[in-house]
């Protein structure tokens, strides 16, 4: 039988043997895996950040993405087989490893899965910082030529800011 995972043969009443093969989305395809997780955190992160729209703009982008910083910091894995001796390494988000490993106990895990997970929410939230203040710069800039546009079109008319036009009420019907 060829070696497809997740494949088996079954014998029938009349001995025929029919192979029953399960194709599986993911199967052994890390990159496919990491792929998914990528998709749903930036969901995740999507609702996360309309959720907090009741905070001012700065705490919001440093709380996005200091959870983005926290979902998306990897860190190495060794998980121990079945076979005696032997173990399986690869990587998974430091703050599932962490959880893992502060449900077995194991400090040896904890502690460099938890330092990631703090460095990851560090360099997320002075992201979100980064993000803050150069949307505020450009807003800044935006005001100050919107200022010099309204000085230069009052200036062409013959009136200065301060003067103004009369105030004009709402006219209904």
């Amino acid at each position: 039988m060829r070696d497809v995972p997740y494949s088996r043969e079954i014998s029938s009443v009349r001995g025929a043997h029919v192979r029953l093969e399960h194709a599986m989305l993911i199967s052994d395809s890390m990159s496919t895996l990491w792929l998914i997780y990528g998709a749903l955190s930036l969901v995740v992160l999507l609702a996360g950040y309309l959720g907090l729209a009741f905070l001012p703009r700065l705490p919001r982008l440093v709380l996005t993405w200091a959870v983005a910083g926290v979902m998306w910091m990897p860190s190495m894995f060794e998980l121990p087989l079945i076979e005696e001796g032997q173990v399986y390494s690869g990587q998974a988000p430091a703050i599932m490893v962490a959880a893992v490993a502060f449900m077995d106990g194991n400090n040896g895990v904890l502690v460099p899965a938890a330092t990631r997970v703090i460095v990851g929410a560090a360099i997320g939230a002075l992201f979100g910082l980064a993000l803050w203040w150069s949307g505020r710069r450009r807003r800044l800039r935006k005001a100050e030529a919107a200022a010099a546009a309204r000085d230069q079109d009052a200036e062409a008319h013959g009136t200065s800011r301060e003067e103004g036009r009369e105030r004009q009420e709402p006219v209904l019907g």
